[in-house]
């Protein structure tokens, strides 16, 4: 008999329908701090299925890259981590069918001299079953592991700094028949940005503005990168002058000019 476990790592977003345990106070916690100082924070847990579910928590940095990796390594592994400083209230919880359970976590920042801008680690919430195997049948069972990476996020004089986003790469895809340009752009200083990136077409002769288009906005950690995607298939094929433009929340601009083109298909 064997088993196969499928594991699916949720970050970003939330996870609908695949799931029993449901995160409902969101995957980025995000705190302004001082040093010496606990803050208390918690991470709300819905039980949507109709069986007892356990729970595990514990901790873990994080690093992501454009090209799609995403790296989890032991707390304390960078000089940005701050998960030394996150003290779980339990590592294991059991939520009862349809039941809602608050967890709790500290933060204890250290009284000790910190780098200025954002530090941050992730919780790691994984549902745990407990595998029978005479109630399997024979053969192959596959089942599938959701596990939940939260984000905590400690920001530290961030004010004083400034951000700095870097433009890595632009890269044009077909995808189910549409045109999507997919921009690699990294965060090269010290503090969390949730930046959008959006693309303006000129015509490369006249001058004349074509159209614009935009991604989705995404948080970024410094120190790592993430591809933006953005919908052009509006645009007809041909020889463009563009402008690229990553904006933050505090209409922070960083453009880039690019001559691009586009091929009939």
């Amino acid at each position: 008999m064997k088993y196969i476990i499928l594991t699916t790592l949720y970050i970003f977003s939330f996870l609908i329908g695949h799931s029993s345990i449901v995160i409902q106070n969101g995957l980025t916690h995000q705190y302004t701090i001082d040093k010496n100082i606990v803050y208390k924070g918690k991470i709300e847990m819905l039980n949507t299925g109709d069986k007892t579910q356990s729970v595990k928590l514990y901790l873990q940095d994080l690093s992501y890259h454009a090209e799609g990796t995403i790296n989890y390594s032991a707390p304390m592994s960078h000089p940005r981590s701050n998960t030394g400083w996150i003290k779980l209230e339990t590592n294991l919880v059991q939520l009862k069918a349809k039941e809602k359970k608050e967890i709790l976590y500290e933060i204890h920042v250290p009284k000790d001299s910190l780098l200025t801008g954002s530090h941050w680690g992730v919780i790691i919430v994984e549902p745990t079953d407990d595998y029978n195997p005479a109630e399997k049948k024979t053969g192959i069972n596959i089942s599938s592991v959701v596990r939940y990476a939260i984000q905590i996020i400690t920001n530290y004089q961030s004010e004083q700094l400034k951000p700095n986003l870097s433009f890595k790469g632009i890269k044009l895809n077909k995808v189910d028949g549409r045109r999507i340009l997919n921009i690699a752009l990294a965060n090269t200083g010290h503090v969390f940005l949730t930046p959008t990136v959006s693309i303006d077409f000129y015509n490369s002769n006249s001058g004349e503005k074509i159209g614009s288009f935009s991604s989705i906005k995404m948080g970024l950690l410094p120190s790592n990168s993430k591809t933006f995607s953005i919908d052009i298939s509006n645009i007809g094929a041909g020889n463009y002058k563009t402008v690229l433009l990553a904006t933050d929340k505090d209409d922070n601009a960083f453009a880039v000019n690019v001559a691009l083109e586009i091929k009939n298909d």
